[in-house]
């Protein structure tokens, strides 16, 4: 059965430009993308299964987190998505308005995330402009440059996005991406907050600053073509990974993930989503998020990337664990 968004469709623009709608029109988009992504249809056959299909595999058990130690079938994967800190400079690393202090542990509140260093341990904070009640909604994919520069800032401003993969070939979200626009152009955002809707990855990196930032793009992402070659050239060792369509079956429910663009354990996980054609809920968690200490207080530590699958109940760290996981579960 055929996966088909059951999303409020909107009038196609001839170019990209801001878009409001009505408030009942926000409120009617959000509802159908948050609560209830995918609508299987009668009318047509495709690779997709029905909602009953999707089960964790059996006897699935969630592995023990082990802070930084990739599974050795991992290494190479790992260091290949490490080229963004080299090439990218680390944007995305830490959240606008980054500080760390170091405070003795014996003075350090219990129950505080804070990561050890020797007898102290570190205090992070960071400046985060106004929150957006809704998830943003991007549309976009991994191997694409002009999409990374979209999830750096994401990064860098602490939000959370509803990301709909657009992988070439995906037969779901690219289409929806011509209905609600009129352009197969990548990315694509929609704020839910406030109505506007637009293509261009430096247009939606100032209005993103603009209305959930201090109003100010990073050095790193204002330097034209030259942030969009070095956004490519950090992406050389995953060439093709997270761009092309793998059949799946569509969650009825977005998949939630903590993590952030340029952690590589989370780039691996993330490749997989978007090949899949994954709908799900990032919660961008980039050093100085107080997200961080949201997770560790939900799960008693703080480990990125972190899953939730709520068609299964499934919850896991580990990033080779939970590829091996969203393959065994959804690809066909």
């Amino acid at each position: 059965m055929a996966g088909v968004l059951n999303f409020t469709s909107l009038p196609p623009i001839s170019k990209p430009i801001w878009r409001q709608k009505s408030p009942s029109s926000l409120s009617s988009t959000y509802n159908n993308s948050r609560n209830f992504v995918i609508k299987a249809s009668t009318e047509t056959t495709d690779t997709s299964s029905s909602v009953k299909d999707i089960t964790a595999p059996a006897n699935f058990k969630a592995p023990e987190p082990k802070l930084f130690t990739p599974r050795s079938d991992q290494v190479v994967d790992v260091i290949t998505a490490s080229f963004n800190l080299l090439f990218r400079l680390g944007t995305g690393v830490f959240v606008n308005g980054y500080s760390v202090s170091l405070v003795p542990k014996s003075e350090y509140p219990s129950g505080q995330y804070g990561l050890g260093v020797g007898g102290y341990v570190a205090k992070e904070t960071a400046k985060l402009g106004p929150r957006p009640e809704k998830p943003i909604e991007i549309y976009e994919f991994e191997g694409c440059p002009f999409c990374r520069k979209v999830r750096e800032i994401v990064a860098v401003l602490d939000l959370d996005v509803l990301f709909y993969p657009c992988p070439r070939n995906g037969p779901n979200f690219r289409p929806k991406v011509v209905q609600m626009g009129g352009k197969q152009m990548f990315p694509y955002m929609v704020d839910p907050n406030t109505g506007v809707s637009m293509y261009e990855s430096d247009d939606i990196i100032k209005y993103l600053v603009q209305k959930y930032g201090d109003g100010n793009v990073p050095l790193s992402l204002s330097l034209g073509l030259l942030t969009t070659l070095t956004a490519g050239f950090a992406m050389i060792g995953r060439a093709g990974k997270g761009s092309i369509y793998t059949k799946a079956k569509m969650p009825p429910q977005p998949l939630e993930v903590w993590a952030y663009e340029a952690s590589p354990f989370s780039k691996l996980v993330r490749e997989v989503l978007v090949e899949l054609e994954l709908p799900h809920i990032l919660h961008s968690c980039a050093r100085g998020s107080p997200k961080r200490q949201v997770l560790y207080e939900k799960v008693g530590r703080f480990q990125a990337p972190y899953l939730e699958d709520p068609n299964t109940g499934v919850k896991m760290f580990e990033s080779a664990e939970i590829v091996d996981y969203l393959r065994a579960t959804y690809a066909l």
